[in-house]
């Protein structure tokens, strides 16, 4: 075999991986642009004849995938910067202040938390919350989302912080900063690869959770896209132009993350690994 087939076979896959993976949003797409089932029935991986932009004001408007969109939004961007911090501060304390034997044992219950599965606690959640008199408030699932995310955030951030030089914490320490002083004017912006990673990471999680969206909260007005995109389907299931609209909704900010920032994840989840 050539020795530039072998080089080109594995570009070849890759090409195949990646159209087979495109294939069903593309026809999505062109789907929701769509006039009406006819159409799609008869030409379901055609481009449209003519673009229909009305199925997303009529998804966008009528059917409520704007209140659902800015439900899960807000929900996953509080959720996830916040988690971000709390991660931060978490690593910063076990990495970079020397507590020793106590700094290994919290830093050991917190990796624990990676084994537990969110489904596991589940019933604990939803007693707690209903203890706590927050059922069917936005609060019910920013408290889980925040706290689920923390395990992971710690391993990744810590990783991170703990490949930053001593000396540049000593030379802030000589000039006469506090350990706030420290957190924030210096490791917080050596570990932006990582805190943007997490960040990215935490939003897709909570911005695709279902399971927890669909058991605490009931009310119509605070439902999350998972949640409403089921009542949603449920209300247009003849009209697949409109479903195909919505999926378009649900899909499209999860693509344009990935695709924006694919760089900053792979950077922040790779660059702890390696000592500097």
């Amino acid at each position: 075999m050539p020795v530039s087939l072998k080089k080109s076979i594995p570009h070849f896959v890759l090409l195949a991986y990646v159209v087979i993976i495109l294939f069903p949003f593309v026809f999505v797409l062109f789907s929701s642009l769509k006039e009406n089932n006819v159409e799609i029935s008869q030409a379901p991986f055609a481009f449209p004849k003519q673009l229909y932009f009305q199925n997303y004001i009529d998804a966008w408007v009528q059917a409520k995938i704007d209140v659902y969109f800015f439900n899960s939004a807000y929900l996953g961007i509080s959720s996830a910067i916040l988690g971000v911090f709390l991660a931060a501060a978490t690593s910063f304390a076990l990495t970079r202040m020397k507590f020793r034997i106590t700094s290994k044992i919290i830093y050991q219950c917190v990796l624990i938390g990676m084994l537990i599965p969110g489904n596991v606690l589940f019933i604990a959640q939803y007693i707690l919350m209903m203890k706590l008199g927050i059922l069917n408030q936005h609060w019910a699932l920013f408290w889980p989302y925040t706290a689920g995310a923390l395990p992971f955030s710690v391993l990744l951030i810590s990783a991170f912080m703990k490949a930053i030089p001593n000396e540049l914490e000593e030379a802030a320490i000589i000039d006469g900063l506090s350990a706030p002083g420290l957190f924030i004017r210096v490791i917080l912006p050596l570990t932006i690869p990582a805190l943007v990673t997490v960040f990215i990471i935490n939003f897709l999680g909570n911005w695709n959770e279902y399971l927890l969206a669909s058991f605490f909260i009931s009310k119509d007005a605070l439902r999350t896209l998972p949640t409403g995109m089921v009542g949603f389907r449920d209300a247009y299931q003849t009209n697949y132009a409109l479903i195909c609209t919505g999926i378009v909704f649900s899909v499209t900010p999860v693509l344009v993350l990935y695709a924006f920032l694919q760089e900053q994840i792979i950077e922040g989840i790779t660059a702890g690994s390696v000592k500097g």
